[in-house]
């Protein structure tokens, strides 16, 4: 066994844990299918969200895991339910009269208000693949109205039917009475008008492989449980599926969790083993509300790919998935500093660190060096004091900084200046407060524009946070109220960076001008 190997069987990093728990099912033998199969789930009535993206990441963070752990062959299946019944017009699309002509009809047999599909399913699906190709997934994509009407599905639909009282059963006991009287498992696809049918059964024919009903207008149909012509409610559709692919890994959130016991249930009645499950907390808004698509609290993938890149939103994504996360734009400079931070640790690191370090897995072992040698929040202060709207205007401090330096060289530099100053002028801009020095902090400014003009020393981040450091410690008790000071007075903030690595990026002429501002009152 490798060492690598050896390492990441034993790594307490929990993508490794999970694969461990995949790995355990095929202790005795290998699968017969010949792989393992991951899947990840998806409700094609909207467009791929930050949720999506997030069950995703995570799902292959455990599929790289498990195939550092073992040789046997893996599957990442994407399965849309796009034959799903359209239950409401969504707000965001155009149409929407015509979309109410079709309400009750599968995704795919809703004409895409687009006008650039087959159908609104087709146009969901075909958003969620580009999304998923976008960030470079490994993925085969599977659509519900495909696997039903292929026939992949009809051997399970026929074993559902020929156990539909044992499924019944498990179903029954969480539902409420009144429901429990019209309930079925099969929801038939009505042969006239296209639409999923929520009505109760009057016979499941296991024998023929039928099942009878009266619509709406009370007339009688007898249809197949095969060939596409029924769906399964969604509940049991989850385990049903599993048992037809024969699923070893899903995860899914924690408004899931209470479901787990009747998927699995569902999928042993079947016949087949239930996979290994991973319940993520759900992510929350900065007033801790739970984010939802449709109020549209909280940062949308977009909003965040508008600030910052793909790979420091899976680093989030990659922190404590079992916590409940408040995700608001305030976490996308912290979540970019410390993805390179961890960046740089790795080559510096042991091969047991590297498997725990969050790099390994955002990028499968194929980690690439940082070259942001300036951190985001820092870009974000100079971009606060030098009032840039562009990136090149931060690059005229760069390079006086590192004269080294250029957009193709440090090409997550030229990146992160660019968000920077977007980030700055839309979120730190509008809420920036100034503020008076008291008289101590103003001594203790006038000291340090003393110091920093007297200096005729390297201009180094040290050196000056040597100077910054020294005029604080014999004034302020604690320490950190002169760094608040320096932040509140000369950048309108309440928190900041390094002061002498400001200091060495901004320009010590540029920093007493700054000083001098404050002192005479332009700033607040």
């Amino acid at each position: 066994m490798s060492d690598s190997r050896e390492l990441a069987l034993a790594s307490k990093a929990w993508p490794f844990e999970e694969a461990r728990r995949v790995l355990k099912r095929y202790e005795k033998a290998p699968p017969e299918k010949g792989y393992v199969l991951f899947e990840t789930g998806y409700g094609p009535s909207g467009l791929p969200h930050i949720g999506t993206f997030g069950e995703v990441a995570r799902t292959t963070m455990i599929r790289r895991a498990f195939q550092e752990i073992s040789d046997i062959p893996t599957r990442l299946i994407c399965f849309s339910d796009d034959l799903d019944g359209m239950r409401k017009v969504p707000g965001n699309v155009p149409n929407q009269d015509m979309l109410r002509e079709h309400l009750q009809k599968p995704l795919t047999s809703v004409p895409d208000p687009f006008g650039e599909y087959e159908s609104f399913g087709h146009h969901n699906n075909a958003m969620l693949r580009r999304f998923l190709d976008t960030f470079g997934f490994e993925y085969e994509f599977y659509s519900a109205t495909e696997f039903y009407k292929s026939g992949q599905f009809d051997e399970i639909l026929l074993r559902a039917a020929e156990r539909y009282d044992d499924i019944m059963k498990i179903m029954l006991k969480s539902l409420r009475e009144e429901r429990q009287q019209t309930y079925s498992i099969f929801l038939p696809i009505h042969p006239e008008t296209g639409r999923v049918l929520y009505v109760p059964m009057k016979e499941v024919n296991a024998k023929d492989g039928t099942i009878t009903f009266d619509d709406e207008d009370g007339r009688e149909w007898t249809l197949p449980v095969t060939g596409g012509n029924v769906k399964l409610q969604w509940k049991p559709d989850f385990g049903a599926r599993w048992a037809a692919l024969g699923v070893d890994f899903e995860m899914y959130g924690k408004d899931h969790s209470t479901n787990t016991p009747i998927y699995d249930g569902i999928c042993r009645v079947l016949g087949v083993p239930a996979p290994e499950h991973f319940t993520y907390e759900l992510f929350l808004d900065e007033n801790g509300q739970k984010i939802s698509k449709s109020s549209g609290n909280g940062v949308s993938i977009d909003e965040w790919l508008t600030y910052a890149s793909s790979e420091s939103l899976a680093y989030f994504m990659y922190q404590k998935p079992k916590t409940a996360k408040r995700m608001y734009f305030d976490v996308i400079p912290k979540a970019v500093d410390e993805y390179h931070q961890q960046l740089r640790a790795y080559p510096t690191q042991d091969l047991a660190a590297q498997l725990n370090n969050p790099v390994w897995h955002i990028h499968g072992g194929d980690v690439p060096a940082s070259t942001l040698i300036v951190p985001f929040g820092m870009l974000l202060n100079l971009a606060s004091v030098s009032g840039a709207e562009d990136k090149e205007a931060l690059w005229g401090f760069i390079r006086r900084y590192a004269p080294e330096a250029s957009a193709e060289s440090h090409p997550d530099l030229d990146q992160a200046a660019g968000f920077a100053v977007r980030y700055f002028n839309d979120f730190v801009k509008p809420t920036r407060v100034y503020r008076a020095p008291t008289e101590a902090e103003r001594e203790a400014l006038v000291e340090l524009r003393a110091q920093l003009a007297a200096y005729d020393g390297p201009v180094e981040d040290e050196a000056l946070q040597s100077i910054v450091y020294a005029v604080g410690r014999d004034r302020f008790d604690p320490l950190r109220a002169w760094f608040g000071a320096l932040y509140e007075v000369l950048l309108g903030a309440s928190q900041g960076p390094r002061f002498g690595g400001f200091i060495a990026l901004y320009g010590i002429p540029e920093t007493i001008t700054l000083i001098d501002k404050a002192l005479a009152g332009e700033l607040v």
